[in-house]
C-alpha cells in the first residue's frame, strides 16, 4: 500500500504516529479521501471523498438527521436554501463585518499566515477572540518569526473569510458563497412557519456546502476551505421557554451526563473538565437557556452512538471574546484525537433574537410572531397619525409625494423619527413634529407582537468524519488492521466472497452461486460489497480496512448442502448457516427488513 506519507509529507507528517500514517494511507487507498487536484499538486483545504468517503459520509448525515429531526417527533423540518447569497443577506447577519482571520505576512518569503495559529504553535497557548493589537504584543514580546525562513512578520490586520462572486454576468451584483446555512434558514424563517400554521417551538434543519476563505489551512479535514454543515436554527418565544421545554426535559435528558468546561473554569485557570448531569447544569445556571440544554444532551448522545467513547467527549464553554457576534452563550462540542487533540465537532450558540432582528431592520420585513394573551387586556398605547389638514394647506403641491411614504412606514418607525429627529425627512422635504398628531390611547389588545429567540446545534460533517475514522481506526495483538465502524456506518454491510481455488467446473459453479446470492442481498436494499479477485485472506484482508462488518463466504460445501459461512469483522469468527437462514441472520446483526425468500426464489438460488 503507498504510503499516504510519501504522497502528502509536507503536510502529514511531521509528529505523525506510525498507527495515524497507517490509517491516513489505509483512508487515501481505499478510498475514503484524498486532496483534491492531487494531480496538479493539490490545493490546501480541498479534499475529494471517494467511493468509500461518500457512503460512510452519508450514512453520518442520515443518522444526523435521524437523531435531530425524525426521532424529535415533528419538532425539526429540514429545508433547503441557496448556496450563492446576496451581499446585503451577509451584511445585515454581521458576517460581512465580524467575519474575519487575523493574519500576518513574512517580509522575507512573503508567506501569509493566521497569527493566533503562528502563536498557539509557538507558546501553546489559546489566544482566540484577540484584538490585532493583542497579538501583535505577543508576537513582539516573544520575538514570533516565520516558520520557514525566520523571516519578520507584519504587524497583523483583519482578512475576510468570505469567497466573493458575482451575481449575474459582466457587472453582476456582489454575492458571497454562503460561510453558513444558518442565514437562508432565517430569511426563509416566516415562509416555513407560515406553512406549519404559526407554531413554536420549531426547529429548521438544513444539511448544506458551505465555503470559508481559510488563510493558511493545514489540518488536514480539520479545517477546510470547503464543507458540510448539519445545523438547526430552533425558534422558540422566551417568555415561554422554561414552560415548554419542561415537557421535553424528560428524566432520560436531565440525567445525560455530560463532560464540561465551563467558562468560569477557564477564568480560574482550572485545567480538564468536570462532568455533571444536564439537571444540574440547570440548576447551576451553567447553562442559561434549557433549549440549549437539551440540544447539548441530544448532542451528547448522538456522538457517543457514532461509536465515541464517552470520556472522549466534552463541551468548552467559549468566553466573551471568543464568541460569535451573535452569540449570548456558546459551547464547543469537542472530541478528543490522537493527532489534533479536542477539536471542535460541532458549535451550540444561544443566539438570542439577534438574527431575525438584524433581518428585521435590513430587509423591512416583518419576521415576528404573535403571542396571544390568554385573556384580552388593556393597554395604553402611543399612537401618531400625520396631520393631514396642515400638511395639505402648506404642501398642497407634494400631498401626492408625502402621503405615500408616510403610509409605508410604521407606527414604530413615526414615532422614532419624530422624536429622535423632531420629524420626518421625505428627500430634501422635513416634516416637522407639529405636522403629526400625537395621542394616547386604552385599548384592549389580545396579544403582541415578539422576535422569536433561536437556539442552534451546528455540526461539521467533514469533522465527524474524520473522528468517526480515527476512533474507530484498530490494529488488533497480529498487526491486524481495520475499522471498526458500527454497522449502520459501515459503507458495505456485507461482502461476498467464492472460494475459487481447485478443479476446472467447480470454481465457475461457487462463482455463479456467488453472484447469484449477492443479486439477492443487493435486491433488499442491503449495501454489499462483492470480491474475487486475488486469495481469500487477502480479500478478508481489504474488507477489513474498508470497514465491512461482516463476510459471507461461499464454499465447496455450499454447492452440497447450500449453507455458507459468515465471517465477523472484530473477531474473525466464523458461524455456518443455510442459504435460507443467511437472510434472518443478518436481519439480526443490522437489523433490517425485507421478504428475504421472494428475492431468493426470484433468483432460483
Amino acid at each position: 500500500m503507498e504510503s499516504f506519507c510519501r504522497v502528502y509529507e509536507n503536510e502529514w507528517c511531521k509528529g505523525l504516529s506510525k498507527d495515524l500514517s497507517r490509517l491516513y494511507s489505509l483512508a487515501r487507498n481505499r478510498g475514503f479521501y484524498w486532496l483534491s487536484y492531487e494531480i496538479y499538486g493539490g490545493v490546501a483545504g480541498l479534499y475529494d471523498f471517494g467511493p468509500l468517503g461518500v457512503m460512510l459520509k452519508n450514512n453520518i448525515m442520515e443518522f444526523w438527521r435521524k437523531y435531530f429531526i425524525y426521532d424529535r417527533e415533528g419538532m425539526v423540518v429540514e429545508i433547503e436554501t441557496p448556496v450563492i447569497t446576496p451581499r446585503i443577506v451577509l451584511k445585515a447577519s454581521g458576517h460581512e463585518d465580524h467575519f474575519t482571520d487575523p493574519v500576518t505576512e513574512c517580509k522575507k518569503c512573503g508567506r501569509v499566515y493566521r497569527a493566533d495559529h503562528l502563536i498557539e504553535d509557538a507558546l501553546g497557548i489559546s489566544v482566540e477572540g484577540y484584538s490585532m493589537e493583542q497579538l501583535w504584543k505577543i508576537m513582539v514580546e516573544n520575538n514570533i518569526r516565520c516558520p520557514e525562513d525566520g523571516g519578520e512578520l507584519t504587524h497583523p490586520k483583519p482578512a475576510l473569510l468570505l469567497f466573493k462572486t458575482e451575481i449575474g454576468p459582466y457587472k453582476g451584483s456582489l454575492g458571497y458563497i454562503r460561510p453558513e446555512t444558518a442565514q437562508g434558514i432565517f430569511v426563509s424563517f416566516k415562509h416555513v412557519v407560515s406553512v406549519l400554521r404559526e407554531r413554536l417551538p420549531i426547529g429548521i434543519a438544513q444539511i448544506g456546502k458551505v465555503g470559508r476563505n481559510e488563510i493558511s489551512p493545514r489540518q488536514g479535514l480539520i479545517r477546510l476551505r470547503e464543507f458540510t454543515i448539519m445545523e438547526i436554527e430552533f425558534f422558540f418565544d422566551p417568555d415561554k421557554a422554561w414552560d415548554e421545554a419542561r415537557g421535553y426535559l424528560t428524566n432520560e435528558i436531565l440525567s445525560e451526563e455530560i463532560n464540561i468546561v465551563t467558562a468560569s473554569m477557564k477564568e480560574e485557570g482550572v485545567k480538564g473538565h468536570v462532568t455533571d448531569s444536564i439537571k444540574k447544569l440547570l440548576e447551576k445556571k451553567a447553562i442559561v437557556n434549557p433549549w440549549l440544554a437539551y440540544w447539548m444532551a441530544i448532542g451528547n448522545k448522538f456522538v457517543k452512538a457514532l461509536g465515541i467513547p464517552g470520556d472522549r467527549i466534552r463541551f468548552e464553554e467559549k468566553l466573551p471574546h471568543e464568541r460569535a457576534h451573535y452569540a449570548q452563550q456558546t459551547f464547543d462540542q469537542q472530541v478528543y484525537t490522537e493527532k489534533f487533540g479536542w477539536i471542535e465537532v460541532a458549535g451550540y450558540a444561544y443566539r438570542t433574537d439577534y438574527d431575525l432582528s438584524r433581518h428585521i431592520e435590513y430587509s423591512k420585513a416583518d419576521l415576528a410572531m404573535f403571542r396571544r394573551f390568554e385573556k384580552p387586556i388593556e393597554k395604553k398605547v402611543v399612537k401618531i397619525v400625520p396631520d393631514i389638514y396642515k400638511i395639505k394647506r402648506d404642501y398642497s403641491d407634494r400631498i401626492r409625494e408625502i402621503m405615500p411614504v408616510l403610509s409605508r412606514m410604521s407606527q414604530d418607525e413615526l414615532l422614532k423619527s419624530v422624536k429622535e429627529c423632531g420629524g420626518v425627512r421625505i428627500g430634501e422635504l422635513f416634516l416637522s413634529k407639529e405636522y403629526f398628531i400625537v395621542k394616547e390611547e386604552v385599548v384592549k389588545v389580545s396579544g403582541e407582537k415578539f422576535v422569536p429567540h433561536v437556539v442552534e446545534p451546528s455540526y461539521g460533517l467533514e469533522r465527524l468524519f474524520y473522528v468517526v475514522l480515527e476512533h474507530s481506526f484498530t490494529i488488533a495483538s497480529d498487526g491486524r488492521a481495520f475499522l471498526k465502524l458500527k454497522p449502520f456506518l459501515a459503507p458495505y454491510k456485507v461482502a461476498v466472497f467464492p472460494l475459487v481455488a481447485g478443479s476446472k467446473d467447480k470454481p465457475r459453479m461457487i462463482r455463479d452461486l456467488a453472484w447469484k446470492l449477492y443479486q439477492a442481498l443487493y435486491r433488499t436494499g442491503l449495501s454489499v460489497y462483492y470480491d474475487d479477485d486475488g486469495s481469500i485472506g487477502k480479500r478478508y484482508v481489504r474488507a477489513d480496512e474498508m470497514g465491512i462488518p461482516y463476510v459471507v463466504t461461499v464454499d465447496y460445501q455450499s454447492l452440497e448442502d447450500r449453507t455458507v459461512t459468515i465471517r465477523f469483522r472484530d473477531t474473525r469468527e466464523q458461524v455456518r448457516v443455510h442459504i435460507n437462514e443467511l437472510y434472518s441472520k443478518l436481519v439480526e446483526l443490522l437489523s433490517l427488513k425485507t421478504d428475504w425468500n421472494r428475492v431468493v426464489k426470484e433468483l432460483v438460488i
